[in-house]
Protein backbone atom coordinates (compact mmCIF):
# COMPACT_ATOMS: atom_id res chain seq x y z
CA UNK A 1 0.00 0.00 0.00
CA UNK A 2 2.91 2.22 1.03
CA UNK A 3 4.13 2.18 -3.02
CA UNK A 4 0.83 2.76 -4.04
CA UNK A 5 0.83 6.15 -2.10
CA UNK A 6 4.13 7.31 -3.57
CA UNK A 7 2.98 6.09 -7.19
CA UNK A 8 0.45 8.64 -6.32
CA UNK A 9 2.33 11.37 -5.32
CA UNK A 10 4.59 10.88 -8.13
CA UNK A 11 1.64 11.38 -10.70
CA UNK A 12 0.06 13.96 -8.98
CA UNK A 13 3.55 16.38 -9.05
CA UNK A 14 4.23 15.11 -12.44
CA UNK A 15 0.58 16.42 -13.54
CA UNK A 16 1.49 19.82 -12.85
CA UNK A 17 4.15 19.95 -15.67
CA UNK A 18 1.40 18.55 -18.89
CA UNK A 19 1.29 20.18 -21.61
CA UNK A 20 -2.54 20.93 -22.47
CA UNK A 21 -2.99 24.24 -23.76
CA UNK A 22 -6.41 23.60 -25.82
CA UNK A 23 -7.82 20.80 -23.53
CA UNK A 24 -6.79 21.91 -20.12
CA UNK A 25 -6.91 18.50 -19.43
CA UNK A 26 -3.75 17.48 -17.63
CA UNK A 27 -3.15 14.11 -16.08
CA UNK A 28 0.15 12.43 -14.33
CA UNK A 29 0.97 8.93 -14.01
CA UNK A 30 3.31 6.57 -12.15
CA UNK A 31 4.13 2.93 -13.25
CA UNK A 32 6.21 0.71 -10.94
CA UNK A 33 8.73 -1.12 -12.44
CA UNK A 34 11.88 -3.30 -11.53
CA UNK A 35 11.40 -1.40 -8.07
CA UNK A 36 11.59 2.17 -9.68
CA UNK A 37 8.80 4.61 -10.32
CA UNK A 38 8.40 6.22 -13.43
CA UNK A 39 6.41 9.09 -13.74
CA UNK A 40 5.29 11.34 -16.68
CA UNK A 41 2.35 13.58 -18.12
CA UNK A 42 0.25 14.19 -20.97
CA UNK A 43 1.17 15.93 -23.86
CA UNK A 44 -1.31 17.62 -26.40
CA UNK A 45 -0.31 18.47 -29.79
CA UNK A 46 -2.49 21.07 -31.85
CA UNK A 47 -2.82 18.04 -34.34
CA UNK A 48 -4.56 16.30 -31.62
CA UNK A 49 -4.16 12.67 -32.81
CA UNK A 50 -0.58 13.37 -32.34
CA UNK A 51 -1.30 14.09 -28.64
CA UNK A 52 0.42 11.53 -26.03
CA UNK A 53 -1.61 10.36 -22.74
CA UNK A 54 0.87 10.31 -19.16
CA UNK A 55 -0.05 6.53 -19.29
CA UNK A 56 1.59 6.00 -22.12
CA UNK A 57 4.89 8.30 -21.69
CA UNK A 58 4.89 6.84 -18.54
CA UNK A 59 5.35 3.09 -20.22
CA UNK A 60 7.82 4.43 -22.37
CA UNK A 61 10.07 6.05 -19.76
CA UNK A 62 9.94 2.46 -18.14
CA UNK A 63 10.99 0.46 -21.39
CA UNK A 64 13.24 3.40 -22.08
CA UNK A 65 14.98 2.26 -18.94
CA UNK A 66 14.61 -1.54 -19.61
CA UNK A 67 11.66 -2.58 -17.82
CA UNK A 68 9.40 -5.37 -19.40
CA UNK A 69 7.14 -5.65 -16.72
CA UNK A 70 5.18 -3.33 -14.97
CA UNK A 71 3.81 -3.98 -10.97
CA UNK A 72 1.30 -0.73 -10.20
CA UNK A 73 -0.25 1.83 -12.19
CA UNK A 74 -1.47 5.07 -10.98
CA UNK A 75 -2.82 7.96 -12.38
CA UNK A 76 -4.28 11.36 -11.37
CA UNK A 77 -5.84 13.66 -13.60
CA UNK A 78 -9.92 14.80 -13.95
CA UNK A 79 -11.85 17.86 -12.10
CA UNK A 80 -14.89 16.51 -10.70
CA UNK A 81 -13.94 12.69 -10.61
CA UNK A 82 -11.49 10.45 -11.03
CA UNK A 83 -10.14 10.00 -14.62
CA UNK A 84 -9.75 6.69 -15.59
CA UNK A 85 -7.45 5.61 -18.47
CA UNK A 86 -8.62 5.69 -21.82
CA UNK A 87 -9.01 2.10 -24.13
CA UNK A 88 -5.50 3.00 -25.62
CA UNK A 89 -3.71 3.27 -22.66
CA UNK A 90 -5.38 0.05 -20.97
CA UNK A 91 -3.87 -1.57 -23.90
CA UNK A 92 -1.11 -0.50 -24.05
CA UNK A 93 -0.69 -1.38 -20.03
CA UNK A 94 -1.87 -4.37 -21.26
CA UNK A 95 0.79 -4.97 -23.01
CA UNK A 96 3.36 -4.84 -20.06
CA UNK A 97 0.93 -5.45 -16.98
CA UNK A 98 -0.67 -8.97 -15.89
CA UNK A 99 -4.60 -9.02 -15.30
CA UNK A 100 -4.14 -8.46 -11.68
CA UNK A 101 -1.96 -5.62 -11.58
CA UNK A 102 -3.12 -2.73 -9.27
CA UNK A 103 -4.03 0.46 -10.99
CA UNK A 104 -5.59 3.53 -8.65
CA UNK A 105 -7.17 6.43 -10.59
CA UNK A 106 -7.86 9.84 -8.78
CA UNK A 107 -9.00 13.40 -8.91
CA UNK A 108 -6.93 16.16 -7.38
CA UNK A 109 -9.03 16.19 -4.76
CA UNK A 110 -8.14 12.60 -3.68
CA UNK A 111 -10.79 10.88 -4.52
CA UNK A 112 -9.67 8.00 -5.66
CA UNK A 113 -10.77 4.37 -7.17
CA UNK A 114 -8.46 0.84 -6.54
CA UNK A 115 -8.96 -1.89 -9.04
CA UNK A 116 -6.71 -4.02 -11.82
CA UNK A 117 -6.08 -3.67 -15.19
CA UNK A 118 -8.17 -7.08 -15.32
CA UNK A 119 -10.86 -5.65 -14.59
CA UNK A 120 -10.28 -2.57 -16.69
CA UNK A 121 -9.70 -4.26 -19.50
CA UNK A 122 -10.99 -8.02 -19.15
CA UNK A 123 -10.68 -10.38 -22.16
CA UNK A 124 -7.65 -7.85 -23.47
CA UNK A 125 -5.55 -9.27 -26.73
CA UNK A 126 -2.24 -9.30 -25.62
CA UNK A 127 1.10 -10.69 -26.80
CA UNK A 128 0.33 -14.56 -25.84
CA UNK A 129 -2.45 -13.93 -28.49
CA UNK A 130 0.27 -13.02 -32.07
CA UNK A 131 2.49 -15.59 -30.14
CA UNK A 132 -0.55 -18.26 -31.02
CA UNK A 133 -1.68 -17.14 -33.86
CA UNK A 134 2.09 -17.16 -35.43
CA UNK A 135 2.40 -21.08 -34.07
CA UNK A 136 -0.54 -22.11 -35.42
CA UNK A 137 -0.27 -20.93 -38.89
CA UNK A 138 2.68 -21.84 -39.52
CA UNK A 139 3.35 -24.67 -37.13
CA UNK A 140 6.36 -24.05 -36.32
CA UNK A 141 8.67 -21.37 -35.26
CA UNK A 142 12.32 -23.03 -36.21
CA UNK A 143 14.13 -23.65 -39.32
CA UNK A 144 16.92 -26.37 -39.95
CA UNK A 145 18.93 -27.70 -37.43
CA UNK A 146 16.72 -25.12 -34.69
CA UNK A 147 18.03 -21.92 -36.35
CA UNK A 148 15.26 -19.42 -36.48
CA UNK A 149 13.47 -18.54 -39.84
CA UNK A 150 13.45 -15.21 -41.48
CA UNK A 151 10.54 -12.73 -41.38
CA UNK A 152 9.37 -12.79 -44.80
CA UNK A 153 9.50 -16.86 -44.28
CA UNK A 154 8.01 -17.08 -40.80
CA UNK A 155 4.96 -14.86 -42.52
CA UNK A 156 4.98 -16.91 -46.20
CA UNK A 157 5.28 -14.13 -48.31
CA UNK A 158 7.76 -14.34 -51.16
CA UNK A 159 10.68 -12.17 -51.95
CA UNK A 160 10.77 -9.33 -54.48
CA UNK A 161 12.46 -12.27 -57.32
CA UNK A 162 14.98 -9.55 -57.63
CA UNK A 163 18.42 -10.88 -57.52
CA UNK A 164 21.47 -9.56 -56.09
CA UNK A 165 24.47 -8.64 -58.68
CA UNK A 166 27.76 -10.63 -57.54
Amino acid sequence: MLRMHALLRAASKVRSRAYAPYSGFQVGAAVLAKGRIYAACNVENSSYPLSICAERNAVAMAVAAGARKIDAVAIVGGTRRPAAPCGGCRQVLAEFCSPETPVVYAAPDGQSVTTTLGALLPSSFGPADIMGAARESTGTKRGLAGTSRSAARFRGTRSSGRRRSP
